[in-house]
């Protein structure tokens, strides 16, 4: 039998945006927890992905009393006007009967690097270079974490609770038998090339539709931003020489763009992926280990604040009161917004996309497509 070499109450597996809030929501619960993150900081503290968070994610950071974290170089987008171009016109984003009005472009790079900060700073137990983790005992009371250390050395964590927060191609989701979890999936049909590049965004966000495709610059930061541009599923990278993406992004943009070194490229499927339920015994799936929505829709660091919320307060309940009541609700909880949420994805995104190139849906959606997309911009100011 398999002995741990030490004890805490919830074991995090991965160190993003989900595993980090959890923690640091634990932490300040006075609940025991470490975390497990495979990579090493430099790595995670750099690694580019989404950007934005709505007002809700802002407003839960606030009341756990760590709004600090989505400070420093980030924007608050109530402040910064989202430009829609559409057909080579200029439109302003409607934002008036929003949430996310109030929300916040934040890189992810940005809000990893200060919830670490933040964590370690509160005494967090964080262990970077975590290799080989492996899930034992899930189904019963008492589950095991082992996993190699920065050293080699093999380690062994007794628990009460595992959260599973270590994204899409994590060790977490397929720890839980086969068979256990129903996977729904929903193929857009096409696929982003996504672009980092060293070039700012000005303004922070600019979204394109046209007859060549979707197009959009974000902020990812003072220096960088990323470039996203509709494809069909089959290109390649390959297909995507760095002056043809310039080009394609100035055409759809209507106008010259600056241009400057681009650091990757990748071409990303647009889908919404939801597991259910979000967990299996003592482990607790969360973020994008339990679901993908499409990128879109700019939620995916504010759906796992969610999760990672509404679990710390399932964990607090079970240890303060001994009442495992909301632990018993975690998926159908977190799954109610999740499908909240990819439904609103997918009608942002049939909008965006089937209003402009015809060529993946037909005429007759790219009609019904700009009526619905009415909703998503201001009309256009007469001129004198």
């Amino acid at each position: 039998m398999t002995q741990a070499d030490e004890s805490t109450t919830v074991v995090v597996v991965g160190g993003g945006v989900a595993g980090l809030a959890l923690g640091t929501f634990l932490l300040r619960s006075g609940i025991g927890c470490v975390i497990l993150e495979k990579h090493s900081r430099d790595y995670v503290e750099n690694r580019q992905r989404a950007g934005a968070l709505d007002a809700g994610g802002v407003r839960m950071l606030r009341e756990w009393g760590v709004g600090e974290v989505v400070e420093g170089p980030s924007q608050d987008s109530s402040d910064a006007a989202m430009l829609l171009i559409i057909d080579g016109e200029k439109r302003e984003w409607n934002m008036d009967d929003y949430e996310d009005a109030e929300g916040a472009f934040v890189p992810q790079q940005v809000l990893v690097r200060n919830l670490i900060r933040t964590f370690l700073r509160d005494g967090g137990d964080l262990r970077f270079e975590a290799e080989d983790i492996a899930l034992d005992d899930l189904d019963t009371e008492r589950p095991m974490v082992r996993y190699r250390d920065a050293s080699g050395s093999a380690k062994v964590i007794g628990c009460d609770f595992v959260a599973g927060s270590d994204g899409y191609q994590g060790v977490s989701r397929t720890a839980v038998p086969d068979g256990f979890l129903a996977c729904h999936t929903h193929e857009f049909g096409y696929a982003w090339l996504t672009v980092m590049t060293d070039v700012p965004a000005d303004p922070l966000a600019v979204l394109a539709v046209h007859s060549r495709g979707f197009a959009a610059q974000i902020t990812r930061g003072p220096n960088a931003s990323r470039v996203y541009l509709q494809c069909p599923v089959t290109d390649t990278i390959e297909d995507w020489p760095d002056e043809r993406i310039w080009r394609e992004l100035g055409e759809r943009f209507g106008a010259p763009v600056r241009t400057g070194p681009v650091t990757s490229k990748q071409v990303v499927p647009l889908r919404g992926v939801v597991f259910s339920p979000m967990g299996y015994g003592r482990l607790y799936l969360l973020g994008d280990a339990a679901h993908l929505i499409s990128p879109m829709s700019a939620e995916g660091m504010s759906l796992a604040l969610y999760d990672a919320e509404v679990l710390a307060r399932a964990v607090v309940h079970q240890v303060e009161k001994a009442d495992s009541s909301l632990l018993e609700s975690y998926s159908d909880t977190c799954l109610a917004h999740v499908w909240e949420r990819q439904a609103s994805a997918v009608s942002m995104t049939d909008a965006m996309h089937d209003s402009g190139d015809a060529s993946y849906r037909g005429e007759f959606r790219k009609q019904v497509a700009k009526a619905n997309l009415e909703n998503f911009h201001r009309p256009r100011t007469p001129q004198n």
